[in-house]
């Protein structure tokens, strides 16, 4: 019961099978010339249980994935704190050592002025009740909105200064990632300390299924929340050459979306608790957030770079 209000924390066991879970460290640097996002976890299946730690340049879209041995992963059972091989993640900072014959990374990153995602009995996270709801195919929780950044980064004999850059943190967990989804964050506007998040997923619910979403917008004063749960819609969700248009709406707001999607490389995704399925996903989109009262009074505009974005294209067919 209590772990519903600790999502971020490390909530599985070790003995589960077809289970995975993840979390997703994302850094853009201050000159907005380098994005890497750290996602470490683990697969709990029959045919290859192990820890690993999958990383994105969100400049090039090069990916690794270095996987461990389940030994090799430990956690704090009393806050949130992961440790994969020599590397720990927590929501306060990173420590990052991953040497092998391919890849040499090594940061060191603290993160300050972090903006967490309010909790109460209702709603202990982004999911709202259905953080109660049990043997969901996946769950999501929203560790960190945005934080500042302060420390360095080395991968391949390369160094990049992260000091006075945004990050964010967020993470899943449960047997698979849904047949098909839209998945974007962006923090780094020309307003200060904003950060825009939405999730759009075919979710499977009594033998059938439904479309749900969870979204939010933090202007870095005022945090707005649209999700299925709380009767707000999505009105349009559409891709015309290479631009997505998403516009959703509750009984007080509005909030459009204008996506051109950049480059991307390739992750590994869980599929029954295996990391054997291939998605695509950019840091390094562009979106342009609209977000308007029921009278048409503009609340937020602005534009987005380095953005966090992933599809699968077939999740547009439900909207035509």
């Amino acid at each position: 019961m209590f772990k519903v209000f600790r999502q971020e924390a490390f909530l599985g066991k070790l003995s589960y099978k077809r289970y995975f879970e993840g979390w997703y460290f994302k850094h853009v640097s201050r000159n907005l010339l380098n994005a890497y996002s750290f996602i470490p976890g683990i697969s709990l299946c029959p045919e290859n249980p192990h820890a690993f730690i999958q990383v994105i340049d969100g400049v090039t879209g090069e990916t690794k994935y270095i996987q461990y041995s389940l030994d090799e992963f430990s956690w704090d059972s009393k806050g949130f704190m992961v440790k994969v091989g020599h590397s720990v993640f927590t929501d306060k900072h990173i420590s990052v050592n991953i040497q092998d014959e391919k890849t040499k990374i090594a940061a060191k990153i603290n993160y300050k002025d972090s903006v967490k995602y309010p909790k109460s009995l209702l709603s202990p996270g982004i999911m709202g009740w259905y953080s109660y709801v049990p043997y969901m195919e996946c769950k999501h929780a929203i560790v960190s909105l945005n934080h500042d950044l302060w420390g360095e980064m080395s991968i391949d004999g390369k160094t990049f200064d992260f000091t006075g850059g945004k990050g964010y943190i967020e993470k899943d967990w449960g047997t698979s990632f849904p047949k098909e989804w839209l998945w974007l964050h962006c923090n780094n506007f020309e307003s200060k300390d904003a950060s825009v998040f939405i999730s759009i997923a075919n979710i499977p619910w009594l033998k059938s299924y439904f479309i749900g979403f969870i979204a939010f917008l933090y202007t870095g004063k005022e945090l707005f929340r649209f999700a299925t749960y709380n009767k707000s819609k999505i009105t349009k969700l559409v891709k015309v050459e290479n631009s997505i248009h998403i516009s959703i709406m509750n009984n007080k707001y509005k909030m459009d979306m204008e996506i051109q999607p950049e480059n991307s490389g390739v992750l590994m995704a869980p599929v029954m608790g295996n990391m054997d399925r291939r998605i695509k996903e950019s840091i390094d989109s562009k979106v342009t957030v609209r977000l308007e009262d029921t009278k048409g009074g503009i609340i937020f505009g602005d534009n987005g770079i380095r953005a966090g974005l992933e599809v699968i294209d077939s999740i547009f067919h439900y909207f035509i």
